[in-house]
């Protein structure tokens, strides 16, 4: 009996061209699609992010910034020495847009000041200090230099006074009785004065928007926040 063999020639197997094409083709397209949910997903975030950026560049050219101290006014409410008044100057950032700054209320020098205004303020200004928060208090304003209406441009100032008591202008402002308390938009009956005894009240600086402490006594001083 003869056991015959097989060549080793024809033992040997592989690829051919064709299977070796498919497979090239389907590494390239799982490839491609792989790249473009890569891409799709960058593109997607990238403009979420410039929207973001756009968002608050808009809302930073309508922000205002102080320019200068803030300055508090003493009166008195019966015998009591208490600040009724806070002065600052505003301005608006380089190339912001136009910020609609009408008042709610006047100030004449005579009466009662200060006074309601018909007029509807699109700016609200908050007082906090270490006893109340008091929200859309009253405030007055003066433009500086020739503006004539009621926007703040870019390059204007305008000084805007937060009034926290009635000022009684026919009583001198270093006699009794000189201010009051207010029914409505800043502090009433019910309020706690604002009294600090460590510094001269004429003239005390605080922050806008941020916190100041007294160097005397360490006590956090008023706080505006304008919006």
């Amino acid at each position: 009996m003869t056991v015959g063999t097989t060549p080793q020639s024809e033992l040997q197997q592989g690829i051919t061209g064709l299977e070796t094409a498919i497979i090239l083709i389907a590494f390239v397209v799982v490839a491609s699609v792989f790249a473009f949910t890569v891409l799709s997903t960058g593109v997607f975030a990238s403009e979420r992010a410039k929207e973001s950026i756009f968002a608050g560049l808009q809302q930073t050219k309508n922000t205002l910034r102080p320019s200068g101290s803030v300055i508090a006014y003493k009166g008195f409410v019966g015998s009591t020495a208490a600040i009724f008044k806070f002065s600052l100057i505003v301005e608006a950032i380089a190339d912001a847009d136009p910020i609609d700054l009408t008042p709610p209320c006047t100030a004449d020098g005579s009466g009662t000041d200060p006074d309601s205004s018909v007029t509807t303020n699109k700016t609200t200004i908050v007082y906090i200090d270490d006893n109340q928060i008091l929200q859309n208090v009253s405030w007055t304003i003066d433009f500086l230099g020739t503006g004539t209406d009621n926007m703040l441009d870019s390059g204007e100032k305008a000084e805007i006074q937060v009034w926290l008591m009635n000022r009684t202008t026919a009583t001198a402002i270093t006699s009794n009785s000189s201010v009051n308390y207010m029914a409505s938009g800043g502090l009433t009956s019910s309020g706690i004065l604002l009294t600090h005894g460590c510094e001269p009240m004429g003239a005390v600086a605080v922050g806008v928007g941020t916190s100041a402490v007294c160097a005397c006594c360490g006590r956090e001083r008023p706080t505006l926040w304008l919006s």
